[in-house]
């Protein structure tokens, strides 16, 4: 935020509503703008000019009535540029906080993807490639892709995380600075909720390993402990989705549109909302995600799949899963398009025999469904599915998203 004021305003008032005790009492008495506009500039220090000062209240769930003061700002000074952001202010809208609908665009912002991991660490050319109508020249690359890939399963998205990375290549600092993340993390649960829910909470988050290692990804109750039911852990899990911190996935009965109109809520993955804060968490060995092929082929799948969600998750792409009530089968993503479900399988090592999904589309010949396999494989196309490698997943869906929908097209000759 700093550096998009920086860049494109004459000056910046940064407010941290947590760190500055004087912004507390910002918005108690009223929401009389030219009054809070000389307040934030004595805490600040810096002249507020209309349309050459970025404001930035940052943090701004730690201030009362913060959020409902966007709203006037909107109203009665909409000449004035303000950026509001906090961690937790997911958390505070969920829990009933007035908030200024119509009155503000929100930004979600995620963990660096693949491409924009590919750019912090100088490899712009290797990103450009996604952009290009040919998966030959990806093809071409694969191993050079592949090793990246495995740096991103290590180091993730986390964007300081990404920048001790670069800077120095030091293991043991990227990993210091995921467990200092994942401790924020609790210091935040334990400030936010009782001591009840802090627990349930954490119990939710430090599960997220083990469930993910499962064979069969579905998130699983006793898995936390003995005897644990819905009830006692709905909100927790809540928390953590509002936070930002997990991404839930819902089971879907059918792969029709709207896919959302067969969601099963009761039957739900949960993954993390970043794959080096997951190899963190499983305190996996740099050796065995970074050399050779062990991170495909150990950890059943794990980190592959937490990948992919996050690409997805990255493009605003809402995702789902397919399984079976009498049999294991399983179809590990559905998404939908404004043209078409796609069933997505998802597999680690270049080993792609499976039936679940061929299976699904061949039995229901009245959705006219396509498939989409994301493996190590290169890209072909098998008429009822098509396989893209697991560093393509951007290339792919940003030819999806913009309507190309014709599948016999795709390898060929346009974007």
């Amino acid at each position: 935020m700093k550096r998009f004021g920086e860049l494109e305003f004459e000056n910046v008032a940064y407010i941290n509503c947590d760190e500055e005790p004087l912004a507390k009492e910002l918005f108690t008495t009223d929401y009389n703008i030219p009054r809070i506009l000389l307040t934030l500039q004595a805490i600040t220090g810096t002249k507020i000019e209309a349309g050459k000062t970025l404001i930035i209240l940052d943090e701004l769930q730690e201030v009362k009535r913060g959020l409902h003061s966007l709203k006037y700002f909107q109203e009665n000074a909409p000449e004035y540029h303000v950026i509001a952001a906090g961690s937790l202010l997911g958390i505070t809208i969920g829990r009933g906080e007035s908030f200024p609908v119509g009155k503000v665009n929100l930004l979600h912002m995620y963990p660096l993807d693949f491409e924009e991991f590919l750019m912090a660490v100088g490899e712009s050319s290797l990103k450009d490639l996604f952009h290009q109508p040919d998966w030959e020249l990806l093809n071409i690359l694969r191993t050079k892709y592949i090793d990246l890939i495995r740096q991103y399963y290590y180091v993730g998205g986390m964007p300081e995380v990404v920048e001790s990375y670069v800077g120095n290549h030091d293991l043991q600092e990227v990993r210091a600075k995921q467990n200092e993340i994942l401790d924020a993390y609790r210091r935040d649960i334990s400030k936010h909720t009782s001591a009840a829910e802090s627990m349930r909470i954490s119990q939710v988050l430090q599960s997220l390993p083990s469930q993910l290692a499962k064979e069969n990804k579905k998130f699983l109750y006793n898995v936390l402990k003995k005897g644990a039911r819905a009830a006692e852990y709905e909100l927790a899990i809540q928390w953590l989705i509002d936070a930002g911190i997990v991404h839930k996935i819902c089971r879907v009965k059918e792969l029709q549109m709207p896919v959302k109109f067969y969601e099963d809520l009761g039957a739900f993955k949960l993954f993390l909302l970043d794959c080096g804060l997951l190899g963190c968490m499983a305190d996996a060995p740099a050796g065995r995600m970074l050399v050779g092929n062990n991170v495909f082929k150990e950890f059943k799948g794990a980190f592959t799949e937490q990948f992919v969600l996050q690409q997805l998750a990255a493009m605003d792409i809402s995702s789902y899963y397919w399984s079976s009530e009498s049999s294991p089968a399983e179809i590990d993503f559905v998404i939908q398009t404004d043209k078409r479900v796609i069933p997505i399988e998802v597999k680690a090592e270049e080993n792609v025999r499976t039936k679940s999904m061929s299976e699904y589309i061949k039995s229901h010949p009245q959705y006219a469904l396509k498939g989409l396999r994301i493996s190590m494989l290169g890209y072909r196309d098998q008429d009822w599915m098509e396989n893209i490698p697991l560093f393509g997943i951007t290339k792919f869906f940003s030819c999806e998203i913009q309507n190309r929908t014709d599948s016999a097209s795709f390898p060929g000759n346009s974007v």
